[in-house]
């Protein structure tokens, strides 16, 4: 899986799930101070990106996750590279 295709994802999800204008999205997004999110926003979010992906992200896994960037980066270190 490349890093094109999460980070699209994510988007996709914060674009769908939180409203968010996809145009004013980048890696350094802030969930909480630049989407307004909380935590069931967040859970939605991972939910999203666990069946578009077909990853398992655990609440282990989401600590420290922050950004889109980060979440990128979380979730390139858990997907199978052949996915």
């Amino acid at each position: 899986m490349d890093r094109t295709t999460v980070t699209d994802a994510v988007y996709d999800a914060c674009e769908e799930l939180l409203r968010a204008d996809r145009s004013t999205l980048s890696e350094s997004t802030h969930f909480a101070n630049d989407l307004e999110a909380d935590s069931l926003d967040l859970s939605e979010v991972v939910m999203a990106l666990e069946d578009q992906l077909g990853v398992e992200i655990t609440d282990d896994q989401l600590e420290g996750v922050e950004t889109i960037g980060q979440a990128v980066d979380m979730v390139m270190k858990i997907a199978p590279a052949d996915a």
